[in-house]
């Protein structure tokens, strides 16, 4: 289920020859070896003060049809409009979709994003998770020459040595749902150090399902990847266990000539960490929330990983994402409406985003996080602005919506403005890496830094976007 990302210099068998070194020092921990990959992390400078301390970016793959949802087009023709009819907001002459009563109330709170667009290509996150805005060969598969996403530049700034890593992605890796890879989320160029930590699932469809033949809400739990120990493991034995791996690195240096295997040691000690660390078993576990706060996010798949990413910035993650994925084995198309758009939103996915959504801000605001926790809301791309034969929408890249809330945002903005019929940018157009270098900016992290590649080549991390300023405190 994990992916071994850096040198194409492959053994016999496939695997670098560090990679294989790396896998069979971690399998003596009683781990597996996406744990360790996805704790690497390398101090690096480039943090300057900012309002938000973490981020949760809740990720809506498929291409939600966002002008049924924040930009509405009540004046359109029927087969643009849509079925949907707008109510008020805290914010005057603002309006949003009627199946998002809950968010409603929270728009004082919320900055939306009208005009956003690539030109891409369609299903692909790249853009939206690096700012890196050109077509791929594929978008099927992920390669470590593509730039990293934010997630993995802020697990490169990580600084001391505490269990969690700073970059955490739920519930799966981008694309298992559908036996698949899809580019974004990774550490690319800057190695596997930086890959993020993921978690694993079990998704089930909740029974019965809305509407016969219609697609059910998504069951399931993120939890750790080999994070617990094997049967008969004590902790002195795990100790053990860590000093013989240490003794075997010593020879494998002296061996080979190497100056030192640092990278392969951290990756060693934080995978100790982690398999050892109380904090990080808490994290993940809900059941020590109260049923009254599981409740009111939901008990679904997208609620649950909700509120072990507030619980996870809560415990010092920095940047926890959340992927309203697809399941196949669920009968589930996510966000991606080309038919039957308007029964799957109402019935399904809008009262379910609608009650994760402002639960989160309603948590986080109770307790005093709201103001340094950015909430980011986005999908890879939006839907055509014409109803389909089959009351569906389908790809589009040429304007949609997303929306910040928190962390430094100005509440009750907005942001640029798409034309009559939610089809092109009709003032202010926002790239993807407008958003990303929105994101960093708020984060206290510059927007230019330089990150290089494999060959040393620099590259701003935002990709030359430039943050959305008239949308910050």
């Amino acid at each position: 289920m994990w992916n071994v990302l850096g040198s194409h210099q492959h053994t016999p068998n496939g695997w670098t020859r560090r990679q294989a070194l790396q896998a069979g020092a971690l399998s003596a921990l009683g781990g597996g070896l996406g744990l360790s990959q996805a704790l690497q992390a390398e101090e690096t400078p480039g943090r300057r003060p900012g309002r938000a301390k973490n981020v949760i970016l809740l990720y809506l793959l498929g291409g939600a049809a966002t002008q049924d949802m924040v930009d509405l087009k009540l004046t359109a023709p029927a087969e643009i409009r849509g079925e949907f009819g707008p109510i008020r907001t805290t914010v005057p002459g603002t309006f949003v979709c009627e199946h998002l009563p809950k968010m409603s109330r929270w728009m004082h709170k919320v900055a939306v994003v009208r005009s956003l667009n690539h030109q891409a290509g369609c299903h692909n996150p790249l853009p939206s998770y690096s700012g890196y805005d050109k077509p791929l060969l594929d978008i099927v598969s992920t390669r470590d020459s593509y730039p990293p996403s934010m997630g993995s530049v802020v697990e490169s700034l990580r600084q001391g040595q505490r269990d969690l890593p700073d970059y955490v992605y739920m519930p799966c890796y981008l694309g298992w749902g559908q036996s698949i890879r899809r580019p974004g989320p990774y550490s690319g160029f800057l190695g596997s150090r930086c890959e993020p930590l993921y978690t694993e699932c079990k998704p089930t469809p909740a029974t019965p399902a809305p509407r016969a033949g219609y697609p059910a809400k998504v069951l399931g739990t993120p939890y750790l990847p080999s994070s617990t120990l094997e049967a008969g493991l004590t902790l002195d034995r795990l100790d053990r266990r860590q000093s013989l791996v240490q003794q075997v690195d010593q020879q494998l240096r002296r061996a080979e000539g190497q100056v030192s295997l640092d990278n392969h040691d951290r990756v060693q000690q934080r995978a100790y960490r982690l398999l050892t660390s109380a904090d990080a078993r808490s994290a993940f576990d809900l059941d020590r929330e109260d049923a009254r706060t599981r409740d009111r996010y939901g008990r679904s798949l997208f609620g649950n990983c909700t509120l072990t990413a507030r619980r996870l910035v809560q415990s010092g993650v920095r940047f926890v994402n959340v992927t309203w994925d697809l399941f196949l084995n669920c009968n589930y198309d996510s966000w991606d409406t080309h038919t039957r758009n308007f029964p799957i939103l109402k019935d399904t996915n809008l009262p379910e985003f609608d009650q994760t959504y402002s639960a989160l801000l309603e948590d986080l605001e109770a307790r005093g996080m709201l103001d340094e926790t950015l909430v980011v809301v986005m999908s890879e791309m939006g839907r055509t602005p014409t109803i389909n034969r089959n009351g569906g929408r389908d790809h589009w890249t040429h304007c949609y919506s997303m929306w910040f809330a928190g962390g430094g945002i100005r509440g009750g903005s907005i942001y640029g403005a798409s034309d009559s019929q939610a089809a092109y940018v009709r003032e202010l157009p926002a790239s993807p890496a407008d958003v990303c270098a929105t994101i960093y900016e708020l984060l206290g992290i510059d927007p230019d830094m330089p990150v290089h590649d494999r060959g040393n080549r620099p590259y701003p991390a935002a990709q030359g976007g430039h943050a959305l300023r008239s949308i910050m405190l």
